[in-house]
This record gives C-alpha cells, structure tokens and sequence, in this order.
C-alpha cells in the first residue's frame, strides 16, 4: 500500500513539474519578446523620452525582478501590474 501510495505521490510531482516546466518557457519566451520590445524604446531616432522616464522604466524593470527573485525564495505575492510614466 505505502508503495502505491508514494507512486501516486511521484507522479503528481512529476506532472507539477512538467506544468512548471511547460508555463515557464512559454512566459519567458513571451517576456524575453517583450523585455526586447522595451528595449525598442531607447532608440533615440525613433522616439524622445527624458532620462527621468528612461530611469523609471529601469527602475521598474528591476524592482519586479527582485520581487520575481524575492518569490523564488520564498513564494511571496508581488504588488500592482499597472505601470505609468
């Protein structure tokens, strides 16, 4: 029984990390995407911006990263999705 039980166990394990794996590959592709099209935006020739909206973007970006970090370690939930300049 204790062995039926523990095999169970391991394949729902399995089947979490699969779905971890799965999820974590498709939203990084996509965020890699976007974090390039962010990047767009620093091209001077196509767009005028201050170095005060420039630093806010940057200031952002790395704010939600540490909070993406900070979960990693230890499953905290974040702040607000809304960004504004």
């Amino acid at each position: 029984m204790n062995a039926l039980i523990y095999s169970i166990e391991s394949n729902i394990m399995k089947n979490r990390e699969k779905k971890f794996i799965e999820l974590a590959e498709k939203r990084m592709t996509r965020l890699i995407k976007q974090i390039k099209l962010v990047g767009n935006l620093a091209n001077k020739s196509n767009y005028i911006y201050t170095d005060k909206q420039a630093s806010k973007i940057i200031k952002t970006l790395n704010d939600e990263l540490n909070d993406v970090k900070q979960k990693f370690r230890n499953s905290k939930n974040s702040k607000s999705t809304k960004f504004e300049l």
